[in-house]
């Protein structure tokens, strides 16, 4: 049975739809961004120790990651516009409750469970633009997916360093988390109003033992991955990791048993077999890997190598931004009349603004902060031409009945490869460090991206062959 609106819904209120979902997406995309510009703030508030710092980051990736793909399934079976209001109300009470809470403790917990919240409200974005714009549109609305998401970038950063600097009503960084619930507030009213509801799928319910079994393998991958540097990566990390891989294997032998006894896999089966969707997981999860990596050491490199203040180095990341703007709107354009080509060209600028960002650091002593914001515009574009209609190109070929688990699964590929790639790319540019300088470890660091670029590359020519022959 596939999912289908009550009634249609004319062109003009889907626009309308668009967003309020964007809307959601932009207040999960700032709060990333935003957290991370008050932690030293509310590391000195609550007295955290380190450990619980990095957690409060780590346990929301982690929740967030492990749950999203359950969070598409109920979707899938409930309909887009039930969790979609579950997911934004619950994401707007664990704000509250973050920004409440009294230790370093409680807060994680908050943050976990905010984290659980997202996982309902993120996948329900990208499958109700996949299930509304199936015509000459869909192009457009994702690439307005795309915009949304680089001034989530912008605006976290600037709006986390203007809160927490004016201590709004003397709320200090908790404020960075209370911006979350008037927003919540007025998305969830909107979307009870104007969101077309979707019936619930009947003599359907969620794959308990799967979302069990998935949670199990996926924290037994992430969790070494994000604390393995705080640990001094024991033997017993890999050990707990390779039980991760071995916990995944069954969980595809138990999501077949459940189909062939007529119950609904968490994951839909379908997808296993469609070789241009799971080449497209594997071009994000490449792509991911150097994404959210790829700032924390440019921030290492500017404050720790440069010595350039936090506030100036957060203001060298705005020309990004805007140039990912500017790419997200091109990116629809250009995506209409030349497909996923788009995505390789966006690939070749960002490989050219990390060579220029190599040949930079590697003849200048000691650059500035505006020569190196320069410099970034060019990987800013290229980012921008991949990251708006990635989502859109490996959904492409998914049926509409599959959507929420298919946007699920590529939600858990980009937050794996964000997990993977802070953890491993960090470690590398912490260890050279150490042993020379944050220079040397920042332009290893761009060897590094610069061959995930390429493997993204790979990986999305061959996608594009897969949905040649489809």
């Amino acid at each position: 049975m596939h999912q289908t609106v009550t009634k249609p819904i004319d062109s003009t209120r889907r626009w309308w739809v668009l967003a309020i979902v964007v809307a959601a997406q932009f207040m999960f995309g700032v709060d990333a961004f935003i957290v991370n510009v008050a932690i030293p703030t509310i590391a000195v508030d609550l007295h955290a120790t380190p450990a619980q710092i990095e957690s409060v980051i780590a346990i929301y990736l982690i929740a967030y990651a492990t749950l999203v793909v359950t969070g598409g399934r109920l979707g899938d079976i409930h309909g887009t516009k039930n969790v979609f209001l579950a997911g934004v109300l619950g994401f707007t009470a664990t704000s509250l409750w973050c920004g409440l809470a009294q230790s370093g403790a409680e807060l994680i917990i908050a943050r976990l469970a905010q984290g659980a919240t997202a996982a309902l409200m993120v996948p329900q974005v990208l499958a109700t633009l996949h299930l509304l714009f199936t015509d000459e549109t869909r192009s457009r609305a994702f690439a307005i997916y795309g915009i949304v998401l680089g001034l989530a970038g912008a605006a976290g950063f600037l709006l986390g360093g203007l809160l927490v600097t004016i201590d709004l009503a003397h709320t200090g960084w908790r404020s960075v988390f209370f911006v979350n619930v008037p927003c919540g507030l007025v998305i969830a009213a909107a979307a009870w109003r104007i969101m077309p509801t979707v019936p619930r799928r009947s003599g359907t319910r969620l794959d308990i033992k799967g979302s069990v079994v998935l949670f199990a393998g996926l924290l037994c991958l992430i969790g070494p991955l994000l604390f393995g540097h705080d640990v001094g990566w024991a033997p017993w990390l890999w050990a707990v990791m390779v039980l991760g891989g071995l916990i995944l294997f069954a969980f595809v032998r138990l999501e077949h048993a459940v189909a062939r006894s007529g119950g609904m896999p968490l994951i839909d089966l379908t997808l296993l077999a469609d070789a241009a969707f799971l080449r497209g997981l594997g071009a994000a999860f490449f792509f991911f890997v150097a994404n959210l990596s790829f700032y924390l050491v440019m921030t290492l490199y500017m404050q720790r190598g440069l010595r350039i203040p936090p506030l100036e180095a957060g203001m060298a990341f705005i020309p990004l931004a805007l140039a990912f703007v500017v790419a997200s709107r091109h990116s629809g354009v250009r995506a209409r009349h030349r497909g996923t080509k788009v995505l390789i060209e966006g690939c070749a600028l960002q490989i050219a603004g990390l060579a220029a960002l190599a040949l930079v650091a590697g003849s200048m002593e000691s650059p500035t902060a505006i020569t190196l914001a320069l410099t970034m515009i060019v990987f800013g574009y290229g980012q921008g031409l991949v990251m708006a209609p990635l989502s859109g190109a490996v959904l492409s070929t998914v049926k509409p009945v599959a959507a929420g688990s298919a946007s699920g699964a590529y939600g858990t590929t980009a937050q794996i490869g964000n997990a993977a790639g802070v953890a491993a790319i960090g470690a590398v540019f912490f260890a050279i460090e150490a042993l020379q300088s944050a220079r040397a470890g920042f332009l290893v660091s761009l060897v590094l991206f610069v061959t995930l670029i390429m493997i993204c590359a790979a990986f999305l020519s061959w996608m594009r062959r897969a949905s040649a022959r489809s």
